[in-house]
């Protein structure tokens, strides 16, 4: 293999012109007719594609090598020579090479993956010591896949001392060829907008053109693990920050985990999904009742309230159509009494105006020089789903019903006398108070009081008091329309989080799609569960950039039950797991029908999605016949992106699945907060 190709780059105005967003239009209105995202690429010619596949297999072999060594080091390194190889290959096998100039940057880029192979083998790792912008990688729970993210590293950066680094994120913007190569080069080559001062800052990948949602989303909080792993950072001065597609990221990370971070510096980007697409996108929206309610997952301006934890900073160009996103956050913050801080570049379409930006940094540089406020005695927060069921010393354990606003206003005051603890909350039927060793306010002999006020009550509670360490929690609960000391009891069959659903909820953690070894008794149910299960296989890898664990039904193991969601696929006559489980799940099979409740399909032509609490391991779900649940056409919009389908869903297979839907979905609806059917709907 030639690698000779080292002094051949991409310059920085062909790589930004390569990932510029193409204009959305009607033309991405049209349901029927949709263009592949990514694209299709360019043929390798032949002569190129056996140096890449030389390239490749001599890249595997040292990764192989380096993989038994069983060192901790070793292994904890692998990604970063692991993301070279994944990214090449990946481009040369799905067609992913969009221009000329990325074979030769895949090139370069086996050379970095050999180089660190070498290094790795005798022990050393440069690159976790250097300065400057460095590609790194780790391994992924969800798929175990290998993902790439980048760093710049100050050069003030010092591997050895006390001093912890802060640490912004920069979520990137909407890029359709935004592959795994062309990802890897920018990180080598561009610092990106803003370099703080002393500060690493941390590209994710987001697994590709998701906004950060979902896997996207999770990607994102693996590799600030990472970071954290190898590198000092202060865990009370780490910023989100953003443009277009990664102003949208950061807008919902700054709603969901408010108290993670000092600050946040969303531009542009979209923060909700129904005004955007209408403004934006000029789309006419026919939502069912059930996709509203799940607009309420991304739609930032109904968490808004949770900002008033949060310092933010928002720019928009005074002639950018995108300055709707921070326009909508300042009107729903205006409703909770918060003047939003949005700073307009002048006369300044999609892009910072550069007096602005150096604006924007002073700002955010003020404010984590203070940093995150660990314990702050005023809590807001505002919620729809125990996935984001947290802000700081306050944890909300269950809710009255799902996708419905709930509410904690919290207050910690302390006297002479006692310590009290004021609550008032808002659908919430459980919740936990919780502060760290060393951070009470209060001294530790004062009696503790909590006063409790929802729809209902308005009662004083006497908790414990807080222990010599210094530490408090305490676990309330409503039974009997009254407050009670204590928790809910943990086999309790009820949603929680990471176990509330939807659908799509399955797949931010380890994910098993079960492959039936039998045949459906029914020919229609069986020719669109093969098919649906090779759309997500094939959707999965483009969309959120891994290899979905395949297994059959008949291999299934004890380890995979307790570690891995469970998607099963097909019937209870076809895949051997749903047989063994199908008498324990809400929905039954009858040999013509299929059963929800008192609604009653036939079995020939209609096929259940659905997510549940795994008979076999309650502490996992499993789901019937589906990936995440948005499609073809929600490809072309990131604020299309985000579940398309509830807990359970009927689906008439005999209308073919289209770029919106898996079929006809005739019937569909959540669970309740026990996991039982909810009556019918009425039409």
């Amino acid at each position: 293999m030639r690698l000779t190709w080292l002094g051949v780059f991409v310059t920085a105005v062909a790589f930004f012109a390569l990932h510029s967003t193409r204009a959305d239009g009607p033309a991405d209105n049209q349901s029927e007719k949709v263009r592949p995202v990514p694209p299709a690429g360019i043929e390798v010619p032949e002569e190129e594609r056996d140096d890449l596949e030389d390239g490749l297999k001599r890249l595997k072999a040292a990764i192989d090598e380096l993989a038994q060594k069983k060192d901790a080091r070793t292994q904890e390194l692998l990604p970063d020579v692991m993301i070279y190889h994944k990214g090449v290959n990946d481009a040369l096998t799905y067609r992913e090479f969009f221009k000329p100039q990325e074979i030769n940057t895949a090139k370069s880029l086996l050379n970095d993956g050999l180089a660190r192979a070498e290094q790795l083998k005798r022990g050393e790792a440069p690159w976790t010591t250097a300065t400057g912008m460095i590609p790194r990688g780790y391994i992924s729970k969800i798929d175990g896949s290998v993902q790439p993210y980048g760093l710049v590293v100050p050069e003030s950066f010092t591997s050895t001392g006390p001093h912890r680094w802060r640490l912004d994120l920069w979520f990137h913007g909407r890029g359709e060829v935004l592959s795994e190569v062309n990802f890897l080069e920018d990180r080598r080559k561009n610092k990106g907008q803003f370099t703080p001062a002393d500060t690493i800052v941390l590209h994710p990948y987001g697994r590709y053109c998701n906004a950060n949602k979902l896997a996207g989303e999770i990607d994102s909080l693996e590799a600030i693990e990472s970071v954290k792993r190898r590198y000092r950072i202060d865990d009370d001065r780490i910023a989100v920050r953003g443009f277009s597609m990664g102003g949208a990221a950061c807008w919902q990370f700054a709603v969901h985990y408010t108290d993670r971070w000092a600050a946040a510096a969303p531009g542009a980007g979209f923060s909700e999904t129904p005004d955007f697409l209408k403004v934006f996108q000029n789309e006419s929206l026919e939502p069912t009742w059930y996709e509203q309610k799940l607009w309420h997952m991304y739609d930032c301006t109904d968490w808004a309230a949770n900002l008033a934890q949060l310092p933010t900073v928002a720019y928009s160009g005074d002639k950018d159509r995108q300055k709707q996103a921070a326009d909508v956050i300042a009107t729903a913050l205006k409703a909770e009494g918060i003047e939003l801080t949005h700073l307009i570049g002048p006369d300044t379409a999609h892009s910072y105006h550069p007096v602005t930006k150096l604006e924007v940094d002073r700002r955010m540089d003020s404010i984590m020089a203070l940093g995150r406020n660990p314990l702050p005695l005023d809590v807001r927060f505002a919620t729809f789903t125990l996935r984001y069921n947290r802000m700081n010393w306050v944890t909300v354990d269950q809710l009255g019903e799902h996708w419905e606003r709930a509410t904690v206003r919290g207050t910690i005051q302390a006297n002479p006398l006692q310590a009290a603890i004021l609550l008032n909350v808002g659908n919430v039927e459980a919740l936990t108070l919780s502060i760290p060793a060393g951070h009470v306010p209060f001294n530790t002999d004062l009696a503790v009081k909590v006063h409790v006020i929802d729809e209902n009550n308005d009662q004083t509670i006497d908790v414990p008091k807080a222990g010599s360490d210094r530490s408090w929690t305490v676990s309330l609960k409503k039974d009997a329309e009254a407050w009670t000391l204590g928790a809910r009891a943990s086999d309790e069959l009820r949603k929680r989080h990471g176990l509330q659903g939807p659908i799509d909820d399955a797949f931010l953690d380890s994910f098993i799609f079960v492959r039936p070894t039998g045949k459906s008794s029914h020919e229609a149910i069986e020719k669109w569960t093969q098919s649906e299960l090779s759309h997500a296989i094939v959707h999965w890898r483009q969309q959120f950039r891994g290899q979905a664990r395949v297994k059959d039904d008949t291999a299934i193991t004890d380890a995979d039950i307790a570690n891995s969601n469970l998607v099963l696929w097909g019937d209870p006559t076809s895949n051997a797991i749903l047989k063994k489980i199908a008498d324990r799940l809400p929905i039954r099979w009858r040999e013509s029908e299929v059963v929800v409740g008192d609604r009653k399909f036939s079995a020939e032509h209609h096929a259940a999605i659905a997510i549940y609490p795994n008979p076999l391991n309650a502490n996992r779900y499993v789901v019937l016949n589906s990936s995440f649940t948005f499609r073809e056409y929600d490809y072309l919009n990131n604020a299309r992106q985000v579940p398309k389908l509830p807990d359970w869903a009927i689906v008439d297979v005999r209308t073919p699945p289209n770029s919106r839907y898996p079929g006809k979905i005739v019937d569909a609806d959540f669970f309740d907060e026990h996991w039982e059917l909810k009556p019918a709907r009425a039409e």
